[in-house]
């Protein structure tokens, strides 16, 4: 997994240390056939000495946590086939096309773009160039959401005219 813009808050404690490696401290993904898949990262980001630290921590755990800035040598790399990216939105379009023109498939943090027509465009890329594409979609099954989307099925709220949400979260160290 091509990781970038691992170095931010967001893609080191959500993405790296809650996610990655989480799964590969307990022995990867088990499928159903017993087999494991083991996540193999490789981080990018554009500080240097941030990612020198990251490389230091995955060795506290006894890992080898490979790493570099230069993000074309990454998506030039036949070993990973995957990008994930964590950058500031404003950086996101530019790179998830990048990487779908590479063969990449594709995985990042959301919104993936900062207008409708570049979403929509990264879609169009991704399905025409056959590759796997997803975005991060976890605030959709929080309890609270759920339970909103059940009692708005339910008809309890009436005739919705409009509804504005706002959404706040601490990322912990």
């Amino acid at each position: 997994i091509i990781m970038n813009g691992v170095t931010g808050r967001m893609g080191t404690n959500q993405h790296l240390v809650r996610s990655i490696l989480a799964i590969i401290q307990q022995g990867g993904v088990r499928l159903g056939d017993g087999e494991r898949i083991m996540p193999d990262p490789l981080l990018v980001g554009r500080n240097p000495a941030k990612l020198e630290r990251l490389h230091a921590m995955g060795e506290e755990l006894g890992l080898d946590l490979k790493w570099q800035t230069d993000v074309e040598a990454a998506l030039a790399d036949p070993d990973y086939t995957l990008y994930f990216d964590a950058q500031t939105t404003n950086r996101r379009y530019e790179w998830v096309k990048k990487a779908i023109a590479a063969g990449k498939d594709v995985y990042c943090e959301k919104p993936i773009a900062t207008t409708t027509e570049q979403a929509y465009e990264l879609y169009c890329l991704a399905r025409d160039a056959g590759v796997k594409h997803g975005a991060v979609q976890d605030k959709l099954w929080l309890p609270g959401l759920v339970k909103l989307r059940l009692l708005r099925d339910q008809g309890f709220f009436g005739r919705l005219l409009s509804v504005r949400g706002e959404f706040g979260y601490w990322v912990f160290t």
